[in-house]
């Protein structure tokens, strides 16, 4: 049991109950960005170390930029919930959590302070510095749990984090006048979307029907990774910046 924060830049151990140990000696592949959802940092953090609430994260990250550690990395800790990413069902064994306060879509969403995002990129490194974890693994809550989950949100600085190295980031195809793919739409288009999705790591049907489920994936896939607009539909620009992206990760150059 860890009695110390792994990470040099956490300013303080508040050890949380709720952890276990990874399960079939897993080490961590996945880092999972969140924001806490609650109007105070200290009514979040208070809730990651009650035995009651059964979650917890390994890190927080106030909006000042202060990090608290509560979970040990070589634990289990319990902030993905029910997830789904490139196979993986159990992300909570898989990954290490950070959590960063922002009160969220419910308490109107305000921006993430720059230093925050400081303390959140110089975490980021560090664990990326100790843990053999791809960029293509650094992934929002949203990714692991479309439609459930709506966090960091689409105010969340990924392509900052990107030019410090952390995640896999492509600029997006602007937006265009096109319609693009919705529900309701049969064709081979939407198969290959779903296919595309699905090999990315969203865990979405090919089914080619556009139907609710994908819908949920392509808002889930806007927020991180094409945040000019979020409303579930694949447009031309969602679709090309899909490509993109896996392209570059298999070492293609666009």
């Amino acid at each position: 049991m860890t009695t110390s924060p792994d990470s040099k830049l956490a300013a303080h151990w508040v050890p949380s109950p709720n952890f276990e140990p990874r399960r079939d000696g897993r080490v961590p592949d996945t880092l999972i960005l969140h924001y806490t959802g609650m109007e105070s940092c200290e009514a979040a953090r208070d809730w990651l170390v009650n035995v009651e609430s059964k979650v917890s994260a390994h890190y927080l990250v106030d909006a000042a930029g202060a990090i608290t550690q509560m979970v040990g990395e070589t634990e289990r800790a319990w902030h993905a919930g029910q997830s789904f990413w490139s196979g993986e069902t159990d992300l909570n064994s898989a990954s290490i959590g950070i959590e960063i306060h922002n009160p969220g879509h419910d308490f109107d969403y305000p921006p993430f302070p720059d230093e925050q995002m400081r303390a959140v990129e110089a975490l980021c490194l560090d664990i990326l510095g100790r843990h053999a974890i791809p960029r293509e693994r650094v992934l929002a809550h949203s990714d692991i749990a479309p439609g459930r989950k709506r966090d960091p949100g689409e105010r969340f600085d990924w392509a900052r984090l990107a030019r410090a190295g952390i995640g896999l980031w492509t600029e997006p195809v602007p937006l265009g006048e096109d319609a693009g793919l919705g529900l309701g739409d049969e064709s081979e288009a939407v198969a290959e979307l779903q296919r595309d999705l699905k090999d990315f790591g969203y865990g979405v049907e090919v089914t080619s029907t556009y139907a609710r489920g994908t819908e949920t994936v392509v808002e889930a896939f806007q927020r991180h990774y094409r945040q000019a607009r979020i409303d579930g539909r694949a447009d031309r620009s969602t679709r090309e910046t899909l490509k993109r992206l896996l392209a570059i990760r298999s070492g293609v150059s666009v």
